[in-house]
């Protein structure tokens, strides 16, 4: 009954309009035949006014009456539920449409435990993949527990073995992924499901790029012999310049696809150079990423939450170790091919100022 009423007094109404609209034509047709001067009226000022009064005014009445038609139908579509059968949709999301969480590791085990509860939680994730590399296999133990937490959340679950230790080890392909999106994160880094959305979302948008939280840049510097350097730019450089080249893979989106490029196609001095230094397996797959795409990555504002301390990033000459490994690059694949940028992506409903 609420239904019907709301739709005779939006008909009541319009009704009333054209009353009114009908009003208006008899007296300026009375005035026209009277031959009365004086102001001309606000439908005689239009610019398009052209005709009499009377072809103007049905060309209203028309008009209204069509506007009238699409309100009336999409309200009683809205009143009746017509729009009730997509409120569903956000919740049957592709497999395609949602996003592997792949986590490397090495023998902190409560804080994988941390991650995995986390990250597992967030609402387009679709699986979660371990990626181990230490002599003994996970216990049966931490498997169980890792399990239990993943499957509350009906999110899949599962190691990736490799009986040699590198960090080349976390860019392998996985046979079984189902999603095109991956997002390469390290064990002690937690990220708000919120953000991740954000992030995630904005990688949807350019899937070929890399996009996470991370930025660092590569800074060009001329030697005295005439020759082009590059000096690798923390995360102070960047804040102080706003401007960056890469998007590193502890926190990262990235397209499936550069798992298997950057295992078979990148060049193995590279894959031998990350393997003896221990090193720069993210610089690495920047390099990979530019050279293919000739695009910046992008940088995703938001919370990152580190929960551990005992990275290589903490130990001594790190940047300087960075360093060599970018120019190393360089000279292997013959260009520089990051690209700059000063693009910052955020997310507008919690920004104050533009």
């Amino acid at each position: 009954m609420q239904q019907e009423s709301a739709i005779r007094n939006g008909m009541a109404a319009a009704t009333g309009t054209l009353a009114s609209l009908a009003s208006l034509a008899s007296i300026e047709s009375f005035k026209d035949k009277a031959g009365m001067k004086g102001p001309r009226s606000a439908l005689q000022r239009w610019p398009f006014a052209s005709g009499n009064l009377s072809n103007r005014t049905k060309m209203l009445i028309g008009l209204f009456t069509v506007l009238l038609t699409l309100y009336c139908t999409n309200r009683a579509a809205s009143m009746m539920g017509w729009d009730d059968q997509y409120s569903e949709l956000p919740s049957l999301i592709p497999s395609r449409h949602r996003y592997t969480v792949l986590i490397n590791t090495w023998k902190r085990y409560d804080l994988l435990k941390m991650t995995v509860t986390h990250y597992s939680s967030c609402k387009n994730v679709d699986a979660v993949n371990v990626v181990w590399s230490e002599p003994q296999p996970p216990t049966k133990e931490l498997h169980s527990k890792l399990n239990e937490v993943t499957g509350r959340n009906q999110v899949k679950f599962r190691f990736n073995i490799n009986t040699v230790d590198e960090l080349n080890n976390r860019f392998k392909p996985i046979p079984s992924l189902e999603t095109d999106a991956v997002f390469s994160v390290d064990d002690d880094l937690v990220i708000p499901c919120p953000t991740m959305d954000l992030a995630f979302s904005t990688w949807i948008s350019a899937p070929r790029s890399m996009v996470g939280f991370v930025p660092r840049m590569h800074w060009p510097k001329t030697t005295k012999h005439g020759r082009e350097q590059y000096t690798y730019g923390g995360w102070w450089s960047v804040w102080w310049t706003g401007k960056y080249s890469m998007i590193l893979t502890k926190a990262s989106f990235l397209h499936k696809d550069y798992l298997e490029l950057y295992t078979t196609r990148m060049p193995s001095s590279i894959l031998t150079y990350v393997k003896q230094e221990r090193n720069c397996e993210d610089i690495a797959m920047s390099f990979l990423v530019a050279n293919y795409t000739s695009a910046p990555p992008i940088w995703v504002k938001g919370d990152v939450h580190e929960i551990g301390s005992t990275g290589i990033s903490n130990l001594a000459g790190h940047s300087k170790r960075r360093t060599a490994c970018v120019n190393y690059f360089v000279d292997v694949f013959g260009r520089m091919p990051l690209v700059s940028s000063h693009v910052k992506a955020t997310d507008a409903s919690h920004t104050w100022f533009w």
